[in-house]
């Protein structure tokens, strides 16, 4: 019965779907980024609107390009903090799992890491290619991990303000 309510015993919110949350996020990120590798060259691009193309970018670094430049060090180093924020999300999680904005967060920003954790450690590289643009001017490419995890930090910057908000009102 406690498994069918998505209740563990005693009343928690169990871990399983927020996980399977991270799960789908992760397998959507890898998915597109196997079409990309499959269909695209590096450095291909190609015009979807005035403001959007899909290319094909390998990012060494982290986000914006971050120690992309760096003599590789870097990929261990972007992988261990991936690896440990994992672990640490999964502990958050197993205790936090019934606060449905938080743990939501959380699977955003673990189905994302794991992504890009895996690029690492395949690939040496993540691969990216979400380009948006507006008069010569592109943001940096990013993929379905880097978008997973923004959402996640957005979510955790609102569930903090609603939390402090409630605690107000006490």
């Amino acid at each position: 019965m406690a498994a069918a309510s998505g209740k563990k015993s005693g009343g928690r919110a169990s871990m399983w779907p927020w996980l399977a949350l991270a799960f789908i996020i992760f397998l959507a990120d890898q998915f597109t980024k196997t079409l990309i590798l499959g269909y695209y060259q590096l450095g291909d691009s190609t015009y979807v609107t005035s403001f959007f193309n899909v290319v094909r970018v390998h990012n060494t670094g982290a986000a914006f390009s971050f120690l992309a430049q760096s003599s590789g060090w870097q990929r261990w180093f972007f992988t261990a903090i991936g690896v440990g924020a994992a672990i640490f999300i999964v502990t958050l999680l197993r205790g936090h799992s019934e606060q449905k904005l938080f743990a939501f967060a959380l699977a955003c920003i673990l189905g994302g890491a794991v992504g890009n954790v895996v690029d690492r450690m395949m690939h040496g590289y993540v691969v990216d290619f979400l380009d948006f643009h507006i008069r010569g001017w592109h943001f940096p490419a990013f993929n379905i991990a880097d978008a997973a995890i923004t959402i996640g930090a957005v979510c955790l910057i609102l569930d903090e303000i609603l939390r402090v908000r409630a605690s107000r009102k006490k």
